[in-house]
């Protein structure tokens, strides 16, 4: 989402990828598509995002050594390669599922598992709002120390001032500014670049530091195996919207061109995440970085090279959360209409204003950020929290894709020939362990994870059951259905509970 965060698109500033249709190898490749170095760097930049700045301070939060954090870096890279190739191979064998992301979940398992894969995907990319609004005051607080750590009063009522303007701007019917997107990925990428480069080139790396680490984090008592789940959630922070990298597979100037891009821009994505980690590692002792305030790369850049690179930094994170608040202001109203012209959320959400903008999914949807900058402002969560749980909601239809694309390598083998390279054997593989993958992720959120999660899919039942009903259809009607509505009431009775006894600390 990567703070990566991504959830990012090529055609609206940050788009939704769960709503572009898939390209298929029967569609005829627009005159002056992109080449295979313009689709790797357009990638990059869809992947990429605000997560990169606060990530060493992140992993080090967690009490995670740098042995441990390598670990986790290294389970993410074979997971998320697994869930990218999942992607790519399911918009070339299924190319008549438009709903992307969700649609997958319905045709493998039913239009209630799907639904859930459209709600999880809605309340991930509102949450990456919320997150974001709290990384980016704290950003400002820099520069106006008012903003403290971009979750008091002053941040909150900044951050409510921002998200209604975009609001209106596109309820204007503004999809598209010129010059965003520049805008957004030259404040991404320089910033990265130059504190990459001057920790190397200045000499600012000390092996000893890191050799430290790497035995030591900020919390020597805790398992090495809770140092690395502990640490998973950050990993997949910063690859949410790796789903949408496949959506710009109908620009390419050559199909086969896009596996390729693909491939390539994850290895250069997660080289740039390998390097702020490990860099940030030999800058400061884990135990140091963990104290760091957001974007914890402007600290470490402070201590190397000095205020300049603070300021560089910070200046970074404000301009590329400004621009990305707004993208995400389009994709979190756009992916609940789209779902609802659909059929798969209520009515209300399909209706757009004389401008032709989703209107009552703007308005919701804002109205429930709202809710949760608030929430925000009365408790001690941040911006990793809203994080950790943007990154958990969008785990279901992570999981749900996987588990259909393995589903059809063994029920329909014949639909990948002619559309995919490769033994079906490794396709399989590539299926299994991202499906293995995503239930870990679930795993490594933890019981406060857990409990919100469950909190926040049991509202979706009552929208589905009167999205069923304004249509006339049937609802929960198999077995499955029925299963998970028990298990989702049940998982949010247990946690209400755990909550009210202080059993778990929000």
């Amino acid at each position: 989402m990567s703070a990566s965060a991504s959830h990012q698109s090529a055609s609206t500033i940050e788009a939704a990828p769960a709503v572009v249709p898939a390209a298929s190898a029967d569609i005829p490749r627009p005159q002056g598509g992109l080449g295979i170095f313009r689709l790797v760097t357009t990638v990059i930049t869809l992947i990429l995002g605000g997560g990169v700045f606060s990530l060493a301070g992140d992993q080090a939060a967690n009490g995670a050594s740098g042995a441990a954090i390598l670990t986790a870096w290294g389970i993410s890279a074979v997971g998320v390669l697994c869930l990218v190739l999942t992607f790519f191979a399911l918009s070339r064998i299924k190319p008549q599922l438009k709903g992307g992301i969700y649609s997958y979940a319905s045709a493998g398992f039913g239009d209630f598992l799907g639904f859930n894969s459209a709600w999880g995907y809605w309340i991930s990319a509102l949450l990456c709002t919320v997150s974001f609004s709290a990384l980016l005051f704290g950003a400002l607080s820099y520069f106006f120390p008012i903003f403290g750590e971009g979750n008091n009063l002053a941040s909150i009522v900044g951050a409510s001032c921002l998200i209604w303007f975009y609001v209106f701007l596109v309820s204007r019917g503004i999809k598209e500014v010129t010059g965003v997107n520049a805008v957004i990925t030259i404040s991404k990428v320089v910033p990265i670049f130059v504190a990459i480069t001057a920790i190397i080139f200045l000499q600012k790396f000390d092996l000893g530091i890191f050799m430290a680490n790497l035995a030591t984090g900020a919390d020597p008592n805790l398992p090495f195996w809770e140092q690395v789940s502990g640490t998973m959630m950050v990993t997949i922070w910063v690859f949410v919207g790796i789903e949408g990298a496949v959506a710009i597979s109908g620009r390419a100037k050559k199909e086969r061109d896009v596996g390729k891009a693909t491939i390539i821009a994850f290895v250069c994505v997660l080289t740039i995440y390998l390097l702020v980690s490990v860099l940030s590692m030999g800058v400061m002792p884990l135990s140091d970085l963990a104290l760091l305030e957001n974007p914890a790369l402007a600290g470490v850049m402070e201590v190397a090279v000095g205020q300049w690179g603070a300021v560089l930094i910070n200046c970074g994170v404000v301009l590329s959360l400004v621009g990305a608040m707004l993208g995400y202001t389009v994709l979190s109203s756009e992916s609940p209409y789209e779902a609802a012209e659909q059929g798969v959320f209520i009515k209300a959400f399909a209706k757009t204003n004389k401008k032709g903008a989703p209107i009552v999914t703007l308005v919701v949807t804002n109205i429930i950020i709202e809710a949760f900058l608030v929430i925000m402002l009365f408790s001690d969560s941040t911006y990793q929290f809203f994080y950790t749980i943007s990154a958990g909601m969008i785990l279901l239809p992570y999981l749900l894709s996987a588990a259909y694309f393995a589903k059809l390598t063994f029920t329909e083998p014949q639909a990948f020939k002619g559309k995919v390279g490769g033994s079906l054997v490794f396709w399989r593989i590539f299926g299994i362990v991202g499906v293995i993958y995503s239930f870990f992720l679930a795993f490594a959120s933890g019981a406060v994870g857990l409990t919100i999660m469950s909190l926040l899919y049991a509202p979706g039942i009552l929208m589905y059951i009167k999205g069923k009903k304004e249509r006339g259809e049937p609802y929960l009607r198999s077995t499955l259905d029925k299963v998970v509505v028990l298990v989702i009431l049940a998982a949010a009775v247990a946690s209400i509970v755990l909550v009210v006894t202080g059993q778990v600390v929000l």
